[in-house]
């Protein structure tokens, strides 16, 4: 397999945006279907007093966010939450933990909670921190299907934001998960006072890896008050497309992931990334400590632009049904469920 050098990656990223646009969606089309999006929910099951000290985390003790240390939630919360994303059209259930790394005494319920929400028909996905061997053949054992483990950034970048853990330690991480057999979810965040290289080399450095992730998510920085990056400036939207467009010319056969700051994104540059070849995206939840796109605002984007027209047919029959059963009184939506047209 030749390897893609960084200069490759820059003639690719930096030629005029049209013609990296064509480039992108015609190597998408060649390996995907062309008006398809992958739909994943994250629930954050351990909230938190995470020992690490990323500084775009909120969820770290290090800093104050305002974000409540919560204890592990139980397996009927978490089954109740994948039952509740599935009949909303999520076709895969993402759990992230604020840990350094999951404790031995942690394995047995993971492992069950693994395998009762693959039971409800879902793809499953962790997110737990750093994995040893053992850890990661456990949960490949209970069969669960992605691991999220991201890099963030270039090495080079990457010591200016964490210094808890190191590039090679992530790395190690996605080495176990890929030798359990597992599929690897890892991508980085965009925004947070990085240059264009080291985006580039991040990319670069995951196309590299010996089999690059099935899944890479492209986060964009979102700036919470009392973490270290609270006040970088807003990421070009320009910029953020560019990096799609380049993830899906050197990773053809995997997914692309628009992740966290979705939220903050027009329509229209979030239909530039879908046409710069993003065919996946978190919707309808909380992510992690943020709040994600609502199902809503998806289901009316997607119509837009004819994306998953069966999933937004479907989307708006349940969306009818359940007014229906609150009109007649059998049905009352939560707090948080918004019916409204």
């Amino acid at each position: 397999m030749s390897l893609w050098t960084l200069e490759q990656a820059r003639a690719i990223h930096d030629q005029p945006f049209m013609d990296l646009m064509f480039q992108a969606q015609q190597i998408h089309r060649a390996h995907h279907a062309a008006n398809a999006v992958q739909v994943s929910t994250l629930l954050s099951i351990k909230t938190g007093a995470c020992p690490e000290d990323c500084k775009y985390c909120p969820q770290s003790a290090r800093y104050q966010t305002g974000v409540a240390r919560e204890k592990l939630l139980s397996k009927e919360e978490i089954l109740q939450a994948a039952q509740r994303a599935k009949a909303q059209g999520a076709q895969r259930f993402c759990m992230g933990a604020a840990w350094r790394d999951p404790k031995p005494q942690h394995m047995p319920f993971l492992t069950e909670v693994v395998r009762e929400v693959k039971a409800l028909g879902l793809e499953t996905c962790m997110t737990l921190g750093m994995l040893d061997a053992d850890k990661a053949g456990q949960l490949a054992a209970a069969g669960l299907d992605y691991y999220n483990h991201n890099l963030d950034s270039s090495r080079e970048f990457y010591e200016k934001i964490i210094t808890t853990r190191t590039y090679d330690e992530r790395l190690d991480t996605l080495d176990n998960v890929r030798n359990a057999g597992m599929k690897i979810c890892s991508g980085g965040i965009m925004g947070m006072g990085e240059e264009s290289h080291d985006r580039l080399e991040m990319l670069v450095t995951l196309a590299n890896l010996p089999k690059p992730p099935e899944s890479v998510p492209i986060n964009q920085l979102v700036r919470v008050k009392g973490t270290p990056l609270a006040h970088e400036d807003d990421l070009d939207p320009f910029d953020f497309v560019r990096v799609i467009a380049t993830a899906r010319i050197l990773m053809p056969k995997s997914a692309v992931r628009i992740a966290a700051g979705r939220e903050f994104m027009s329509e229209q540059t979030q239909a530039l990334c879908f046409m710069a070849g993003a065919n996946s995206v978190f919707y309808g939840c909380k992510l992690l400590t943020a709040n994600n796109a609502d199902e809503q605002g998806d289901v009316q984007l997607f119509a837009k632009l004819g994306i998953n027209p069966e999933w937004v047919a479907a989307q708006q029959t349940l969306r009818r049904s359940l007014q229906q059963a609150a009109a007649l009184g059998v049905y009352r939506p939560s707090a948080t469920e918004n019916l409204a047209n």
